[in-house]
């Protein structure tokens, strides 16, 4: 099927082979409101027998050759990068993500795929000789990791191709059967990397891409046939899986309200730039766009005159022209709620140095000092183009406001000092630390996931073939060690 044509009727994925069902999922575009495409939606009778499917074969899939499931992830990785630019188009098309971020997120899928197969190749088993203890002579202990079985992956909308890679990656790796339930705003990017995967070898049943709406959702999380569920959304969604399933294997990546610390001794336009950039990139909906930047007293009248000129100089508008880099959110109700939040804290004191207006689902790159810490635009996740400046008296102030939230994904220090970034590792109450750069950097072969009400668990390849599996220990007997 050409992806490139609009409008088209997409099949979904059921074990591995094309299906339509008896219902349709129209996906529009945010910008100008076009219809991109057509996903078709699983019946009942379908999801039951893609699940099905998954249970049957788990078996044959973890004991899958690791040659045939690093090749499959290879496959995909090499067609990935083959039809990257009509990929890349597609999500912009169906996320109104600017075409630049697009080819981004297509890029590092590729790599996700690349490390996943060579990670499946260095999967192996552990020895343990025994015979530390006298009891134990002759014995010696073969340690392997084992998959819980098949997995439930739940998938946003800001990164439809991407986030959707870090689910099914690991779990091919692991020899895992995977269903996916993609966005419902954006599904076409998933349908399209079913497609890929439908090319490779991988047995009948190990995969299923099914678009279905978010309230028949309920019945796959509760299947007993699943019994991992790997969600990236709310907090408030995620918790209330957990609390649903509480004897299934549960992952949650879930949301933040990422801050950026400038401290006094910081490359101030390079930390200027990075943060105009990384709070207005995805149009803020990414859950570690900088949302808090705590700057220094003694920088900071000098940082944010930086600061405001990087922002004024960023390009908004079409996302499939190259040059834009911030483009519009999701859909204009998300534009509303963005705006709705930034009114209320002007309402309440706070000061707009930049932005603060809203066109249709575009929202201006925003920037707000002197902002009440009650605010929504402190306290929860605005994902939308706005950014607080907080201003603090001391490193120790700075890593106090950094924490004073209820989420801990990842925070970015702008330093040269070493004391400073080992204490800002020691200190800050997050997933991951990032020196001399912005929160939302994300190497994606390295572990990521956070603490408090930011999630459990942790993606990066390795660590998610980890969380898929658990250790089995096989004991030898009457060994000549």
């Amino acid at each position: 099927m050409d992806v490139r044509r609009d409008a088209d009727l997409r099949p979904f994925w059921l074990a591995g082979r094309p299906a339509t069902g008896d219902a349709e999922l129209t996906v529009t575009n945010s910008h100008d409101g076009r219809i991109v495409g057509v996903a078709s939606v699983p019946t009942p009778d379908q999801v039951e027998e893609a699940v099905a499917a998954a249970h049957a074969v788990s078996r044959q899939a973890a004991a899958l050759p690791v040659h045939v499931r690093a090749e499959a992830l290879a496959h995909v990785s090499r067609r990935l990068a083959e039809r990257s630019e009509e990929i890349a188009r597609l999500i912009t098309a169906e996320n109104g993500k600017p075409i630049l971020w697009a080819r981004g997120e297509v890029g590092r899928a590729v790599s996700t795929f690349r490390f996943a197969a060579e990670e499946a190749r260095r999967f192996s088993g552990a020895v343990q000789r025994l015979d530390t203890e006298p009891a134990a002579q002759g014995r010696l202990a073969y340690v392997t990791r084992v998959p819980y079985g098949p997995v439930l992956a739940i998938t946003p909308f800001n990164f439809p191709l991407n986030l959707v890679a870090h689910k099914v990656a690991p779990a091919i790796a692991v020899g895992a059967s995977i269903i996916v339930k993609p966005a419902p705003a954006t599904p076409l990017s998933s349908l399209v990397l079913g497609e890929i995967l439908a090319e490779t070898d991988l047995p009948e049943g190990m995969f299923s891409v099914l678009p279905v709406p978010n309230d028949r959702a309920g019945a796959l999380v509760t299947d007993p046939r699943l019994p991992v569920v790997s969600f990236t959304g709310s907090g408030p969604v995620g918790f209330a899986i957990k609390d649903q399933v509480p004897r299934k294997h549960v992952t949650l990546e879930l949301g933040g309200n990422a801050a950026a610390v400038v401290l006094g001794d910081a490359d101030l336009d390079w930390a200027a730039s990075r943060v105009a950039l990384f709070s207005n990139y995805q149009a803020g909906q990414s859950c570690i766009a900088v949302q808090r930047v705590i700057v220094e007293d003694s920088v900071a009248e000098e940082f944010t005159g930086k600061l405001l000129s990087a922002v004024g100089a960023l390009v908004t508008g079409d996302p499939e022209d190259d040059k834009t880099q911030v483009g519009p959110l999701v859909s204009e109700d998300a534009a509303v709620r963005v705006e709705k939040w930034v009114a209320e804290a002007v309402a309440a004191g706070a000061r707009v140095l930049a932005g603060g207006t809203r066109d249709g689902a575009t929202v201006a790159p925003t920037v707000l000092t002197d902002v009440p810490s009650d605010a929504k635009v402190v306290r929860e996740e605005v994902f939308g183009p706005v950014m607080v400046i907080q201003r603090v008296g001391s490193v120790d102030e700075a890593f106090a406001a950094v924490n004073d939230s209820k989420y801990g994904l990842q925070a970015g220090v702008f330093t040269r000092s070493l004391d400073a970034a080992f204490r800002a590792n020691r200190e800050l109450e997050v997933g991951g630390v990032i020196i001399g750069d912005v929160p939302s950097y994300r190497a994606d072969q390295m572990p990521y996931g956070g603490v408090k009400e930011s999630g459990i668990g942790r993606e990066g390849l390795h660590s998610a073939m980890d969380d898929l599996t658990y250790e089995k220990v096989m004991v030898l007997t009457g060994l000549p060690l």
